[in-house]
């Protein structure tokens, strides 16, 4: 079973290239932020807890959405593997990912980091704010929040990866078909050394 989790800055392309591995790799994509959405609106167990902190203001707990994880592996059971997308975000929800995989038997294969630097992510946030009409990728200090906060929260889950040798970064400033390129060279690589 294959886990993996492509990870990157704003702007960085993981949307783009999570399609593409899905697709050729016929992966379940794992988006957190689709699976809340489904569960507040089917007004499920979990959509129901995760509503009480919602309508706090509060951030949903790791547990609740780690539950929502759970459950959604457990109803994909003929998966060839799965892609995660907006999680894990700190080094104690990947730890907490790790425990759930390991109770299953399993374990992520793989952290495929599209590196970018700032000046780019910025350009790039810009521009998706044209074209898809976020408002908030369009504001500087909403850019600089979000570019601040990926390196003091987020970024540390390269040096967690990297020490259990998981992690191989790719260059965000490619070109899609490059970057697709380079993520499926090392994917075939994985599979094939499995």
């Amino acid at each position: 079973m294959l886990h993996l989790i492509l990870f990157g800055p704003p702007g960085a392309g993981k949307g783009t290239q999570s399609k593409i591995l899905i697709s050729r790799y016929n992966l379940v994509h794992l988006s957190t932020g689709d699976m809340l959405r489904i569960h507040l609106k089917e007004q499920t167990t979990l959509g129901v807890e995760a509503a009480r902190y919602i309508n706090q203001g509060l951030l949903v707990p790791d547990e609740v959405v780690i539950d929502m994880i759970k459950e959604h592996i457990e109803s994909n059971p003929h998966a060839h593997g799965f892609i995660y997308d907006g999680f894990p975000r700190t080094i104690e929800q990947a730890a907490k990912l790790d425990e759930l995989l390991a109770a299953r038997g399993q374990q992520i294969g793989l952290m495929i980091a599209l590196d970018l630097p700032d000046s780019l992510i910025r350009e790039r946030m810009c521009k998706r704010a044209e074209i898809e009409g976020r408002a908030d990728d369009a504001k500087d200090e909403v850019i600089a929040t979000r570019i601040a906060t990926y390196h003091q929260k987020t970024k540390p889950l390269l040096d967690y990866y990297s020490t259990q040798n998981k992690c191989v970064q790719v260059g965000g400033a490619q070109t899609i078909d490059e970057v697709s390129q380079c993520t499926c060279h090392i994917i075939d690589r994985l599979i094939q050394h499995g």
